[in-house]
């Protein structure tokens, strides 16, 4: 257990010991990478290893990009990429000493009167913060969500850290150039240290869902929310892998993964809005099988222009229609793109869409299936290399998390749906003006302002 005083460093020594305990790691991984790439012989899957395990033992920003890095096609070899989604935050809690002194800064001296009771050890731990649960004066349950010391020079040192790593290996690999990744990485993650933001993004969900009873979001308590501190109604509920460890029929598998592509997809083409996140433990099952949406630190405004993008490209693949997806790759953000990479890109996009123009109830795995999906992207690795290679544009990035991870959630339910009806039904009548008008208003209602990078 570390002392408590290892845990409160929150200045200018702490930050120079995290930098040295990831730059020599990070370092000698973005040059094996690259050696990967040349061809070199190295034994990657033992590096990626290693990687994990620095990453592992540290508190959020790096090992929250390196997780976001690996759902990226392309932007990382296979085996780090794997390595690297299965990293968990594992660093010790603060302790109860700690969380009091941190409560007082954030509330005050007197801050005790909040609550009836407040427990003494973290519920969760997240990779920013840690929960506690507790009850406030009026009997209410809540969930507080209270940062970890140091977040914010962390994340500076870990971004840099992140930079250097995709800058060495974007030296040797051409097919997929990251500075929009890294961009959009950078501006996400440093937004999630706003506890005051995830608030408001609680309280857009909560409208915009509020006509789909299968999900549920929590509430969030303004008095008693900081920009590190976030206290939001508590939400009973079983963790995905408890739940799946049970003797599921399929029609409660089915019932909870409709529940979740209603959660993730009809904020985006009903609202341009994404939760950026879909790692199960940022949702919980309740007794009736709905859903609760947990953890909105990572949540993405698309333009109503990229929202219309998806959809065209959809509609154009089922025409065989080369043009128009050529202009729905314009609409993504993709810029300077020619006629042959956009030809190699219609590959993936065809395997990307296959369970949405797949009209008839089936698997994931059916339509998408993992194996095929590696051959699929080393085919398409090759032939942007051949044809120039390609920026992947920055609402790309949040989009493609989301679809891996839900398509990860779909596959380990086992849920039998018609995967194209749903999406139909989020599509009908679909607008680019009407998104727009309904985004805004969502938007001011909820008070949440978009970076200037998002619209």
């Amino acid at each position: 257990m570390a002392r408590e005083s290892d845990l409160d460093k929150t200045g200018f020594v702490d930050s120079m010991q995290r930098m040295f305990r990831t730059s020599g790691a990070v370092g000698g991984v973005a040059a094996r990478m690259a050696g990967h790439r040349l061809g070199l012989r190295s034994d990657h899957s033992q590096h990626a290893e290693g990687l994990r395990a620095v990453l592992g033992n540290l508190r959020g920003p790096l090992m929250k990009g390196a997780q976001l890095l690996s759902t990226i096609p392309g932007a990382l070899p296979d085996e780090y990429a794997e390595e690297l989604a299965h990293l968990q935050a594992n660093a010790p809690p603060m302790g109860w000493s700690f969380v009091q002194r941190r409560m007082k800064t954030e509330l005050g001296a007197d801050w005790q009167k909040y609550f009836r009771s407040f427990s003494h050890d973290a519920v969760a731990a997240a990779s920013l913060g840690q929960v506690h649960r507790a009850e406030l004066a009026d009997g209410r349950e809540v969930a507080c969500k209270l940062q970890y010391p140091g977040m914010a020079g962390a994340m500076d040192s870990d971004l840099r850290q992140l930079k250097r790593g995709l800058g060495v290996y974007g030296l040797f690999s051409s097919a997929i150039r990251q500075d929009e990744v890294y961009a959009e990485l950078a501006e996400r993650m440093r937004e999630e240290l706003d506890y005051t933001r995830e608030a408001s993004h609680l309280r857009l969900y909560r409208a915009i869902l509020a006509d789909t009873p299968s999900v549920h979001v929590p509430e969030p308590m303004a008095g008693l929310t900081t920009e590190r501190l976030l206290t939001m109604q508590w939400t009973p509920g079983r963790s995905m892998k408890a739940v799946l460890a049970e003797e599921l029929s399929q029609e409660e598998r089915n019932a909870i993964a409709k529940a979740l592509f209603q959660a993730w997809y009809r904020p985006v083409y009903r609202y341009g809005v994404i939760h950026g996140d879909p790692h199960m433990g940022n949702f919980t099952i309740r007794k009736d099988g709905g859903l609760n949406l947990l953890d909105f630190g990572a949540v993405r405004v698309f333009s109503p222009r990229f929202v219309g993008g998806v959809v065209s490209l959809f509609e154009a693949l089922r025409r065989d229609d080369e043009e128009g997806a050529y202009q729905a790759y314009h609409d993504w953000g993709f810029r300077d793109l020619s006629r042959e990479t956009a030809s190699v890109l219609n590959e993936w996009a065809r395997f990307f869409y296959r369970p949405l123009m797949t009209d008839r109830v089936c698997t994931m795995q059916e339509s998408n299936d993992p194996a095929e999906a590696r051959e699929v992207l080393e085919r398409v690795y090759e032939g942007l290399k051949r044809t120039g290679g390609v920026t992947l544009p920055r609402e790309f990035v949040m989009m493609d998390r989301s679809a891996i991870g839900l398509g990860s959630a779909f596959l380990r339910l086992g849920a039998r749906l018609n995967w194209h009806e749903l999406f139909q039904e989020l599509i009908e009548d679909f607008s680019v003006d009407a998104l727009a008008e309904r985004q805004k208003e969502a938007l001011d209602r909820a008070g949440v302002t978009p970076a200037r990078s998002m619209i």
